[in-house]
């Protein structure tokens, strides 16, 4: 049964829709009466999705949500009555997933949810593939430079280069880069 954390950013009582997310077989956790208690929530109640209900997002508001998205990112839909596109894009840069401004219909609340965790495990996805891109063109980076200094040191082709770093990476039972990233960082080699 998914979780979902409920916070409340209005003076509306939030009893219907605590009611239409238990009917749609959603299990809710204990309310956020105010986005600074967020993040705390988030790690304690470990919740699958976020829902925010606001008049229009605070900047206190967008702030917790950019916190919480760099530590302890979830699908993170919000109603708000703000439909100015500046607003919008501002909480979309924060973290929220999905963002309806036309008001919390009981009946459409199990498919905006649904469409917002399926979107956050797709950009999650992206995320994860573009942090390996990263690494590995920082490996290659590292690795291709380690290989000159051990080409220049020992005179070695970049055939031998490669294959001595190859071998200590073995023998340590670690990736290529990280012994290319040791060799650079030892005391009088070329720094990182």
């Amino acid at each position: 049964m998914p979780r979902v954390l409920l916070v409340n950013d209005t003076d509306k009582p939030i009893a219907e829709l605590r009611e239409a997310l238990q009917r749609a077989g959603y299990e809710i956790l204990a309310d956020v009466a105010h986005a600074r208690a967020l993040l705390h929530a988030v790690e304690t109640q470990r919740p699958d999705v976020i829902l925010i209900d606001t008049e229009s997002p605070t900047r206190d508001t967008l702030e917790q949500l950019a916190v919480m998205n760099a530590a302890a990112p979830r699908p993170v839909v919000m109603f708000s009555d703000a439909a100015d596109q500046s607003v919008i894009r501002a909480a979309v840069r924060a973290g929220v997933t999905t963002y309806v401004v036309d008001g919390m219909a009981p009946a459409k609340l199990a498919p905006i949810l649904e469409v917002a965790c399926a979107r956050f495990d797709e950009e999650d996805k992206l995320r994860r593939r573009l942090a390996e891109v990263e690494q590995q063109l920082a490996d290659r980076k590292d690795i291709d430079r380690a290989k000159g200094w051990l080409m220049d040191r020992h005179g070695l082709s970049e055939a031998e280069a490669f294959e001595l770093l190859r071998g200590q990476a073995m023998k340590q039972g670690v990736r290529l880069g990280d012994v290319a990233r040791q060799l650079l960082s030892m005391p009088g080699q070329p720094g990182p």
